[in-house]
């Protein structure tokens, strides 16, 4: 495995996000000096946070599995995560809506969502999901140890007996036929392959290993946070913070100075200059890329974006913490939304945070986060004019699809589009980043490691997009820098 070459005793880490934090984290469980840079006055970059009219709201990931990840980051200074973070499980984990009337509730124990299934969809499904489960479990544990958590430099890195097994399980078919082979209704088809949405994919088009997604979610549990998702950064920083790790908040970067390929300083846009021995960037990849005065040259698939609804509301609709709600669409959204239009029949997230912890909104008030997917900028869609229109068309399907009078009950909103989600410094508009093609996948994504001594964390680098991928992302990343850890793979894979 490439290593950062030369001394690494001071690493500039600029971006406080999950990746930039579980870095930092490692190395100063190492005994490296370690200064983060963020331009934000917080940290967390798209696990942000907004306060507004007495209302606590999660800007950007709202779903929070294998907590293990930050338990390690924390571990490696020596703290408990129970000492940071309130962690309570999310149950249902989801509750799937569907045009034709009926629901369903997800639940990570296999035999209550065995019953739920066989209650709504027959027993002959619920035999299915049970192979299902069996399937994404050894998906899940050959991809993660040899596959996911652990630096590839090229394709050759990849060539030992699991990647037969993972080959000879179906892990390179297509994932909507794949899941088929164990459920038939197409209910609970859906509910097992939407989160090839995250990878900037089609279930049609993903390959069967991001099935993983859904074993993430579906099957090893939600959770929630006390304080909202963005308790998580605030404890990852909180722990830095205590174990010598100096954060800036406010400080914005101009660009890393270097020698050739290797970066000598930090300099921000304050004019302060800071010298270091090697640097990792979490900002978005292409910006990343900026500040090193390399842009990519490589023509990336970029993944769609979405519309996201910050609603604080007096009104509460049930009991669900997520509910996604489908349309009659399927394949059809996906067409869609690939080919630059906007869903006709759409299929989205709601999340109510005020579910799980009511402390996020004032007393009897309810908050709501609702994501609407939508193409990124590359799509012909003016959201400077189109985004009212489109808040009008959400607030619409919403109440038409099982919240009633949701616009009238709204006290707060805060609206973000592709237009914004550019404008804090994502390329092409999308939270998501490149899409996971397998030309995009594994040793062929954009690589962790440039020139000497500089380290790319976060979505757009190895091994790719949701929390728990960043989280590892930061882990690979101070592996560049210290080296492979053999208690790690040896604790986290007995």
């Amino acid at each position: 495995m490439r290593q950062v070459a030369g001394p690494t005793d001071h690493v500039v880490v600029v971006g406080a996000g999950l990746g930039g934090l579980s870095a930092a984290l490692r190395l100063a469980g190492a005994g490296r000096r370690v200064t983060v840079l963020e331009r934000e006055a917080v940290p967390g970059g798209r696990a942000g946070l907004l306060e507004v009219g007495g209302y606590s709201f999660d800007t950007g990931p709202s779903v929070l599995t294998m907590p293990d990840l930050i338990a390690d980051a924390l571990d490696c200074v020596g703290e408990s995560m129970a000492d940071w973070l309130t962690l309570r499980p999310v149950s249902p984990l989801y509750r799937a809506q569907y045009a034709d009337g009926s629901s369903l509730d997800v639940h990570a124990s296999v035999d209550e969502m065995s019953a739920s299934i066989a209650s709504v969809c027959g027993p002959s499904e619920a035999d299915g999901y049970r192979r299902f489960v069996e399937f994404v479990s050894e998906l899940y544990r050959l991809e993660m140890r040899d596959f996911i958590d652990r630096n590839v430099d090229s394709p050759l890195g990849l060539l030992r007996p699991s990647l037969a097994r993972l080959a000879a399980l179906g892990g390179f078919r297509r994932l909507a036929p794949k899941v088929g082979q164990f459920l038939r209704d197409e209910r609970t088809q859906r509910v097992f392959s939407f989160q090839a949405m995250y990878a900037g994919l089609s279930p049609y088009d993903a390959l069967a290993i991001y099935a993983v997604i859904g074993y993430m979610d579906s099957v090893a549990g939600v959770f929630f946070p006390e304080g909202g998702m963005h308790a998580v950064p605030r404890a990852m920083a909180g722990a830095a913070e205590k174990h010598g790790v100096e954060l800036r908040y406010g400080t914005e970067v101009a660009w890393v100075e270097r020698r050739g390929s290797r970066a000598t300083a930090v300099v921000t846009t304050g004019g302060d200059r800071l010298p270091c021995d090697a640097v990792v960037l979490n900002p978005d990849l292409p910006a990343s890329r900026r500040l090193i005065g390399a842009p990519v040259r490589r023509r990336l698939r970029w993944s769609p974006s979405c519309f996201v609804l910050l609603g604080g509301s007096s009104r509460s609709y049930g009991d669900a913490h997520h509910t996604i709600s489908f349309g009659h669409a399927w394949r059809e959204v996906f067409d869609e939304l690939l080919g630059g239009r906007l869903m006709s029949d759409p299929s989205f997230l709601v999340t109510s945070p005020t579910v799980s912890d009511p402390s996020l909104a004032p007393a009897g008030k309810s908050s709501y986060y609702v994501l609407f997917p939508t193409p990124n900028l590359d799509a012909p869609i003016s959201w400077t004019t189109e985004r009212d229109r489109y808040l009008d068309h959400v607030v619409g399907m919403l109440e038409a699809r099982g919240w009633p009078g949701f616009g009238d009950a709204l006290e707060v909103t805060s609206t973000t589009t592709p237009l914004d989600w550019a404008d804090r410094g994502m390329e092409r508009g999308t939270p998501f980043a490149a899409a996971h093609t397998f030309g995009q996948t594994g040793p062929f994504r954009p690589r962790n490691l440039w020139g000497e001594n500089v380290v790319f964390t976060g979505s757009g680098t190895v091994p790719g997009v949701g929390v728990p991928m960043v989280l590892v992302s930061g882990r690979l990343a101070a592996e560049r820098v210290l080296g492979p850890d053999p208690s790690y793979r040896s604790r986290a894979w007995l």
